[in-house]
């Protein structure tokens, strides 16, 4: 110990730091060691946990020995003794990270128990939880796997002191977790670690990639009771646009929502775009209401179910309905920036119910459209499955509403190859995802559209061996900034990590051209900068991209070069 030293106290509690750290609040300070042999696969499990609790908003960091000797342990070898002084300095490290508020995720071999002991106490001596996690894979898996060549050498004589070679490794005696990796992918172990921090009480319950997003449809067994139940109820029926916001619903694209909006979601959508469930933020940033006539209100006030019906078929029962006003100006201000008529949205809002009535709902069977598309139309869970199959391991989303474009097909290109060069990854998938539900009259029609993806993935233009071409079944509001954040949402739901957004999502000209400067209602950056801002949408990470346009000078879509603006044209989907 050193002398003439003595500890300053924090003015800031660990209560307090908690409150200020990641989106999910509480102080969840802690250590997670893994222990093993090298090539065990303890950095992969480390850094798989970082990311699926970065992802839900909980601050995290991984510590690799790898990194921390060409840094902070550069001087040290591995004699026994600067072994031990390699662990005494990353678990004081470790130490810090976790008194921040922070889970600090160690993977070092750490071949003694006494140096894992030793680390246990520093952190005991500090009330700072530390749990121990064995990653058990047997030395001739780790052999051959020799990810790093370092087996191969030890075997050779170029490396003294090889963990399992030429030098002992001390199974721990009493570990936290044992974590089997031999038949196990990385991301089949970090849910072991995240089920050891569930249980210990370090983090709540997360929404894991395993886990099915909750869908709105009765169970097969109660099918012909519910349609017998419908039949005896009082009804509503309802318009194209609403039994495309009742598919989002049912199929899980707009969880953890259970029906059409009551009040209080409503505002917060409205005001925060953010739903609060369970302490926890999840984005909504477009409202999902069912707007009615006051003759409908007043003849279904007071019924605790009604059935909604859709060219006189029963679709599915609404339940506990709550009615409110439908402050249409109030609404398309916040929603639109704009109450314009010449808005066509706007225009639908303003034209529909004065009332707005929220509850659950229980649809009875999932909703088909008999147009000869249904084949690409998938649920949130469905796409998770498909992708999982495809042994995925990323998932990046691309919306649109026009056909595809070479600007369009330039950024996912540019996606995957950074995905596979900058970011590691082996498969990263393509979700192809162009929305299905209404549109503007002067939009090419969805059949059009799907026959031109069809083309291009046939022609080799996007890969259709890592791609999924699938249907999005939402209605288009041209809402700029804010829609924006319904389109990352939705595809989160459905397992993308990433989402790519380009130049002027969801935008439109505006409805008196000479309004703006550009012409448009949304300025074309806007919608980019707000998304990667938003709140709520921790697992997804979201790619914006330097501006596409036409090269004249070389004939190709290429990245904007400021220095030659004067060759580029801007060519939109909608130009296009």
């Amino acid at each position: 110990t050193c002398s003439n030293v003595s500890e300053q106290a924090h003015h800031v509690s660990r209560a307090k730091r908690g409150q200020a750290i990641g989106s999910i609040r509480g102080f969840r300070g802690c250590t997670v060691w893994l222990t093993g042999l090298s090539g065990a696969g303890k950095t992969s499990i480390a850094f798989q946990v970082e990311a699926i609790l970065v992802n839900h908003g909980i601050a995290a960091y991984g510590l690799d020995g790898d990194n921390v000797r060409s840094g902070l342990n550069c001087n040290l070898g591995f004699s026994k003794e600067d072994r031990k002084e390699n662990i005494r300095r990353v678990a004081e490290v470790a130490k810090l990270f976790a008194d921040s508020g922070q889970i600090c995720l160690c993977s070092f071999v750490s071949p003694f128990e006494e140096d894992r002991q030793m680390a246990r106490q520093i952190h005991k001596m500090s009330d700072l939880p530390f749990f121990e996690v064995f990653v058990d894979t047997p030395l001739n898996v780790c052999e051959a796997r020799d990810t790093k060549g370092l087996y191969k050498k030890a075997r050779q004589g170029a490396i003294k002191g090889f963990t399992g070679i030429d030098q002992m490794y001390e199974r721990p005696v009493n570990p936290d977790l044992v974590v089997i990796t031999e038949n196990c992918t990385p991301e089949e172990s970090a849910a072991t670690v995240i089920d050891l921090l569930e249980k210990q009480c370090i983090i709540p319950v997360l929404q894991k990639p395993s886990m099915p997003i909750r869908e709105l449809f009765i169970p097969e067994s109660r099918i012909s009771s519910a349609k017998t139940e419908a039949a005896t109820l009082q009804s509503l029926e309802i318009t194209e646009i609403d039994v495309q916001w009742l598919q989002i619903l049912a199929e899980g694209w707009a969880a953890p929502l259970t029906g059409f909006m009551r009040e209080h979601q409503y505002l917060q959508t409205q005001h925060l775009k953010c739903l609060l469930e369970d302490d926890k933020e999840v984005n909504q940033s477009v409202p999902i209401v069912l707007a009615i006539h006051t003759e409908d209100k007043e003849r279904l006030n007071g019924l605790s179910a009604f059935t909604l019906k859709y060219k006189n078929k029963a679709l599915a029962i609404l339940r506990r309905p709550e009615f409110y006003f439908h402050r249409k100006e109030e609404r398309c201000g916040w929603q639109f920036g704009t109450n314009d008529l010449g808005h066509p949205y706007v225009k639908m809002i303003h034209e529909s119910g004065d009332w707005l009535v929220g509850g659950d709902i229980e649809v009875i069977e999932r909703i088909k459209w008999h147009d000869g598309l249904d084949k690409y139309r998938f649920t949130p869970n469905e796409i998770r499955s498909k992708c999982k199959k495809m042994k995925a391991d990323a998932v990046f989303a691309f919306q649109l509403r026009n056909p595809i474009h070479n600007g369009h097909a330039l950024l996912m290109q540019d996606t995957k190859k950074r995905l596979l060069e900058e970011r590691g990854f082996k498969n990263p998938i393509l979700l192809l995802h162009p929305l299905g539900g209404w549109t503007k009259d002067d939009d090419v029609p969805l059949h059009t559209r799907i026959l031109q993806h069809e083309a291009v993935l046939n022609e080799g233009v996007l890969d259709a061996n890592s791609t999924l071409l699938a249907i999005f079944p939402s209605p288009m509001m041209y809402a700029g900034p804010v829609e924006v954040q319904w389109h990352a949402k939705a595809r989160m739901n459905a397992g993308a990590n990433f989402y790519i957004v380009g130049r002027d999502p969801a935008g439109i000209p505006h409805p008196n051209k000479n309004a703006t400067p550009d012409g448009n209602l949304y300025d074309p950056s806007h919608g980019a900068r707000v998304l990667s801002i938003a709140r709520g949408l921790q697992s997804l990470e979201i790619i914006p991209f330097k501006i596409a346009a036409y090269d004249k000078k070389y004939k190709k879509m290429s990245y904007l070069d400021e220095k030659r603006k004067e060759d580029f044209e801007f060519i939109s989907g909608t130009k296009m």
